[in-house]
Order: C-alpha cells, then structure tokens, then sequence
C-alpha cells in the first residue's frame, strides 16, 4: 500500500524558531513617504525629555576594542546571504536622527552599531554585532569557555575566528548557555564538533529544562510564532532611514545554519558552584524570567556578574510581539534583587549577551537595581491600577513610570515597550477579558468590520473624515478606524493606502524596534500584497534530533483537522523498541490522545519503528514507502487506519495573512 507523502513533512513549518531572516523584499521606494509635521514634533520631544548629552554609553560601547568585525560578507555554500556586516553602515555616530527614526531608537541603534572584539578585562572578551546576540569568550587555564555561539553556526565561526586572529587558538574547553532561546545556542557547531562534547574534551553547561525549552517553545505554535517573527524584526524591510534600523536588542538574525548539541553538565540550583576551566561561577537560577530556563552567574575571580538577558540596556520583553507564553516581571525583579544580595558589594563588572558591559561597582549595582525596579513597578502598578478596576487598555495607556526609571537610558523600550509589557502583566493575571460583558462575545472581525462601516456612514465617509484626523496627525484613531474599511473591504485601495500612510508614520515615532519593524511591515504589506518568499526551514538535524517523542505527539494532536476525522475511532501502538519504548495513541472525538509505556491489545495496528527512523522521515531523509521496503518500519495490522490518520492532519500556510483578511 502507498503511503501518503504527507507523513514526510508531518512537521514542517512548525519547528521555524523566532529568530529567522528572509530575503529582502524588493520595496517601491516611491510608495514610503516622508516624516509629517506632526510626526517630527511627536520625535523632537523626545530631545527634550531624555538626556541626550550623556554620551557614557558610547564611551563604554567602544571600550577595549580590539579588533573591527571583518567587511566581507558571510555566505553559506549555496552563495546565501547570511550575513552582511555592512547592512547598517547608514547608522553612523555623531549622525542626527533623520526625520523618519525616534530620536532615542537612533541613539540605541547607533550604540548598537559599535562592532568587532572587545576586552572587558583580562580574560574576558566579546565579539558584538556579528549576530543578533553577543559572543563572550572566558579564558581559562588551559583554554576557553565560549558564552552563547550566536544563532548560526557560520557566524559564530567567524566571530570565533576573529578571536583566534587576536588572541590566538585556543581549546573550547567548555560552552555555556545562558538561556534557551535560538540566539544563544544556535552556532554552536561552528565553535566545537559533537566528537569532542562525546569524548568529554568539551563540557556543554546549560539550565535546567534547557533542551526541552529549546525545543517545544516554537513548535506548538511555530507556524504562526515564526510568520508574526518577520514582522517583529523587519525581515522584509530594507535597511535604511525609512525601513529597518534594528530590533532595539541588536541590529537582526543572521540567516545561516542553526544547530544544538544537547547539554553535558545541568545547573539546577541557585548558590551551586563550578569550577570551570579553572575559574570559579555561581549561579542564580532565573526559569520564566526572560525565558522558561535561564542562568545568571558570579565569576569570582574576574568579579564579574553574567545577566544573561535578564538586566541589558533595554526594557525586555515579558510578552514577546511575535507570540509566546507571557513572562512573569515579578519573579524577574526578585531574580535580580537575589543578584544584588549575592553579589552585588564585590561586582565590578556586568556583562550581558546583548548590548556593552558596565564597569564600577556603583555602576553596576545602579544598573541592577534600576532594572530590578523597572519590573517590579510594571508588576505592581499594573495590579493597583487593575485593583481600582481600569481594564487593560486603560492602564496601558495611562501607565507611567517615575521619571527616575523611565529617563534612564537601559530601561527605555528599545526592544520591549511600556505598554505593551503592562498590557501583558495584565493579562498574566486577569486574562484577556475585561470584565465589561459588551466586550465578552464580539463579533468577529471581517463581520464587526462590515458593520462599522455601514453604522459610520459607509466606506467613503469613514475614509473622509479617516483623512481629516490624518492630517491632524491622530494617526493611531486613522489606523483603527480604517482597519475596519479594510477588513470590510479588503480590494479597497484608498483605505489600504490611508492605513498604510498612517501605520507609517506611527513606525517613524516608535521607540521600540519591533513596534517600528511592525508598523512599517503592515504598511508595506498594505501596500504591495503578502509576498511569498522562500520560507525559511530551521527544523535543523539537531533540533528534530532534540524533540522528546511526547512533543511529537503533541504536535500531531495540534495537526489534527477534526473536521477530517469526524467521527472516526482509531487506535495505534508504536514501538520504538527498548530504548524509547512504546507509546499508544487514539485518535477519537476530533482530538488525538497519546499514553507512553502503554501497548493497546485491541489496536488496529502496530507500527514498529527507531526513534532515528522517525527523525530521518521527518527531515524527508527517507520516506517512509522506503522505510517500510527496507524493513525499517513495519506495520502489523490494518495499514488503512495509520494513513486515516495521517490525511486528517493540516497543513500550515505560513504566509498567512496578518494586515488584511
């Protein structure tokens, strides 16, 4: 019997990780406009408000250069664009911001933009800007320890290449990774081979739940988490004043090889200390702080606090724009109080895996406890603003920091925003409904839409009087009201143009990198249609290799098309032999249930199989006709009921659409 081909890619899309580049879209440049009146006075208050004469950021971002990141540009072997080095020369110091970029986010973007090798102390250096993330390399005594490899193997070649050029070659003794997002462990195998983590030459240090965070965070819903991701960081825009200027943690993703190897030796507990490679690090437990598994750390022989992602120059994210789980501020700001208490009186240096290092003990523990209140007031307020019974949108809104969080340079929302972090603290506590019945039950977009549109007069008339606000610079109140002409009609050009005008605008006043990136994105894409690239696969080898058999299974459940399996009731064993054992799966009620160690009598078949068969099939290394002619699947039973199951699984469309119906 033929087997459908569908099994083959049964994952696809949905191991896309957050971080993922994709070719420029080529823009007309004629279609972009230019900064209003009303969008320069909005920008050139910020050049009242922030302190824009202290300039000891850049002092500490230039600090112990070494070395500029070479000019030429990474590719992969196929000729690819990986990395381009240059993308971001417009951004230059000293350069006042154009009309078109907030003043601040210029500012971060120029700090950004400072490259190359850096010394933080002796025996401590870090490679910037050659990715998203940084590279930090700890020499030891007998060699070095490699902090977060970047997101693709070929850039973090070339950093750890830079490094060899300057400080000469030297054995990975031992990697560590902070946390568990793709920016801090997807180059790993451009710094060491699998060969020396199996024979114990290298140590591969990681929190726990690492691996199964690393994993599962953008499978379940990957598909949509990853499309949303080319808003967030401006995949499709052109890099310039009018386009992409960086995502506020760092300029973008590289687009290269992404790889894991899976972690030697688990940190479980906060105070546990590890001599690696000669020196000595305690750790500080953070789980479900900026990620589910994350790490801080104390070296105490260079006096030196590692924050991970936890304390950098930007308010962070507690609710990522792309979409992902909410992150808790509170338990973040008690993390980083437990820094203080740990280390806070012997620190002389914090350094991070984004952005520049500080150095001073009075300076580091003003940057920890800046940032530590930063979360704490985001958390607190928001709950006695929601206490008084404001909903989410009202606090949000209204939210506003003391002038002693909210003016210092590291707490403004470069990556994260104020508003959208608060909205997610509410939500985090009081969920999405907010308490007002009106708003229980709506009506569903395209059809609400419809309906606006003919109580407000009719599309012509919204679009009208849309124009008038326009032009009064009411640009948010444009962009919400014409949305519904949109959705109504989504052929409607004017209204398409009039929202595009206004979602541009609103990009050129944001602060935050990827609310500018989403802006301009939905502008672009109002404009000129979805276009569909060539997506971006990073179900690695690696990462398909790292996926627990119950994550496989609960991703076939989210596959399931209920509606293609109707009423249908089947049950199937799989046996993946001794190591991996076996696992019963049920397919009933439009939901598919699956139950490890069991092995049902009355199944209506037996599928037998390795756990490396299924990765190969996965990775369409082999199909599974070929599988089951080579003896490496067998099916013992009724094989119509395997393939009953396989046709009632969806098929994601990954570019879905975001800005039109």
């Amino acid at each position: 019997m033929k087997i459908p081909a569908k099994l083959h890619s049964v994952l696809g899309a949905a191991l896309l990780v957050s971080s993922v580049s994709f070719p420029a879209l080529s823009q007309d440049q004629d279609a972009r406009n230019d900064a209003t009146d009303a969008t320069k006075s909005a920008n050139s208050a910020l050049l009242n408000q922030l302190p824009f004469n202290d300039t000891s950021d850049f002092d500490d971002a230039k600090r112990g250069l070494i070395a500029p990141l070479p000019s030429e540009m990474i590719q992969g072997q196929a000729g690819n664009l990986i990395w381009n080095p240059q993308q971001y020369g417009f951004i230059t110091e000293g350069a006042q911001a154009p009309a078109t970029v907030n003043p601040s986010l210029w500012r971060q973007s120029q700090l950004i933009n400072i490259s190359g090798l850096f010394e933080v102390a002796p025996g401590l250096y870090q490679v910037r800007n050659q990715d998203l993330s940084n590279m930090t390399i700890i020499e030891g005594t007998e060699g070095i320890t490699v902090v977060d490899p970047l997101v693709s193997a070929e850039t973090a070649k070339a950093a750890i290449d830079l490094y060899y050029k300057h400080r000469g070659n030297k054995p990975v003794k031992a990697v560590i990774y902070t946390h568990s997002h793709v920016d801090h462990y997807g180059g790993v195998r451009g710094i060491v081979n699998e060969a020396d983590v199996a024979s114990g030459a290298t140590k591969i240090y990681a929190p726990e739940g690492f691996l199964e965070a690393a994993v599962a965070e953008n499978v379940m819903a990957g598909n949509a988490m990853s499309r949303r991701a080319s808003y967030m960081y401006g995949n499709l825009l052109k890099a310039d004043p009018k386009g992409q200027v960086g995502a506020g943690l760092g300029t973008t993703t590289s687009a290269g090889t992404v790889t894991l190897i899976p972690p030697t030796n688990i940190i479980s507990e906060t105070g546990h200390k590890e001599k690696i490679d000669g020196l000595t690090y305690e750790f500080l437990m953070a789980p479900g702080s900026e990620a589910p598994a994350e790490m801080l750390w104390y070296i105490e022989e260079m006096k030196a606090i590692q924050t991970a992602e936890d304390a950098t120059h930007t308010l962070h994210n507690t609710y990522s724009l792309r979409g992902a789980k909410i992150r808790e501020p509170l338990p973040w700001s008690k993390y980083l109080n437990q820094a203080l208490v740990m280390w806070g009186d012997k620190a002389e240096i914090i350094f991070a895996q984004h952005h520049w290092p500080t150095w001073g003990n009075d300076k580091a523990v003003k940057l920890l406890k800046s940032q530590r209140d930063l979360y704490r007031f985001i958390n607190d307020e928001t709950l006695r603003m929601a206490n008084q019974g404001m909903t989410m949108r009202e606090i949000a809104d209204n939210f506003k920091l003391p002038d002693s969080l909210g003016n210092v340079w590291a707490n403004r929302g470069y990556y994260g925003s104020v508003y959208h972090d608060v909205a997610a603290t509410y939500v985090l506590y009081l969920g999405w409904f907010d308490g007002n019945p009106a708003t229980l039950h709506e009506l569903p977009p395209v059809e609400a839409s419809k309906q606006y549109v003919e109580f407000m007069g009719g599309a012509d008339e919204v679009l009208k009087k849309a124009k008038v606000s326009y032009d009064k610079g009411d640009y948010r109140w444009v962009a919400q009201v014409v949305h519904h002409v949109v959705f109504a009609d989504p052929d409607n050009k004017a209204a398409k143009d009039l929202e595009a005008n206004a979602l541009e605008q609103l990009g050129y006043q944001a602060e935050s990198g990827p609310w500018r990136n989403f802006y301009l994105s939905g502008a672009q894409e109002l404009r000129n249609g979805v276009a569909k690239l060539p997506t971006p696969n990073t179900a690695s080898p690696d990462t398909v290799r790292a996926m627990s058999l119950e994550l496989f299974f609960d991703y076939l459940g989210v596959r399931l098309n209920s509606e293609k399996a109707g009423d249908a009731h089947v049950k199937l064993n799989f046996d993946f032999g001794a190591e991996d054992g076996t696992y019963f799966v049920e397919m009933e009620n439009g939901v598919l249930n699956h139950t490890k160690g069991m092995k049902a009598d009355d199944a209506d078949a037996t599928i037998t199989l390795s756990h490396d068969t299924l990765n190969s099939i996965i990775l369409q290394q082999t199909s599974l006709q070929d599988a089951i002619g080579k003896g490496d699947v067998k099916i013992d039973g009724d094989q119509a009921k395997l393939q009953q199951v396989v046709a009632s699984l969806d098929t994601f469309e990954f570019w879905f659409n975001i800005v039109t119906p």
